[in-house]
């Protein structure tokens, strides 16, 4: 794990062993710290635990669900402020709002593009851009354009 310049830790939900490993690997490399869980009640176990300032969380989880990890969180005066960006296969508007609904802050459909996840994870977290190492152009162009 690399530690960000400005501390931002990011806790990534999924069971899909692939998206755990690109994201991971993608959010690292500009600087983000990054923890994981596989499962919902992981899920929940960590982000009580660890207080990541974002949560990346899959709606298909097994056991609890990525809705109820959300409702769970939302619940919880330690947990109910940390952003959630939802990740699910399926883009059903029915589903997609059941997911604000419950509490998540956006909703991404996989297969997400990682600088996509970045740019939901930026909107969320604020104007902060000290996550974002020095010398990564493409992504320092992408701010300063907009």
């Amino acid at each position: 794990m690399s530690v960000a310049p400005n501390g931002k830790h990011i806790l990534i939900v999924d069971d899909y062993k692939d998206a755990l490993d690109i994201w991971s690997i993608y959010l690292q490399s500009v600087g983000f710290r990054v923890s994981t869980a596989i499962d919902g009640a992981s899920a929940i176990a960590k982000a009580k635990s660890l207080r990541p300032d974002l949560m990346v969380l899959d709606l298909e989880l097994p056991g609890i669900s990525g809705f109820d990890v959300a409702r769970t969180l939302r619940a919880d005066a330690g947990t109910k402020d940390i952003p959630l960006i939802a990740a699910t296969g399926y883009s059903h508007m029915r589903q997609l709002t059941f997911a604000r609904e419950v509490g998540f802050d956006a909703v991404v459909v996989k297969p997400c593009d990682p600088d996509m996840l970045l740019l939901e994870i930026e909107r969320l977290l604020g104007d902060d851009l000290g996550a974002i190492q020095p010398g990564n152009e493409d992504v320092e162009a992408r701010h300063k354009n907009g």
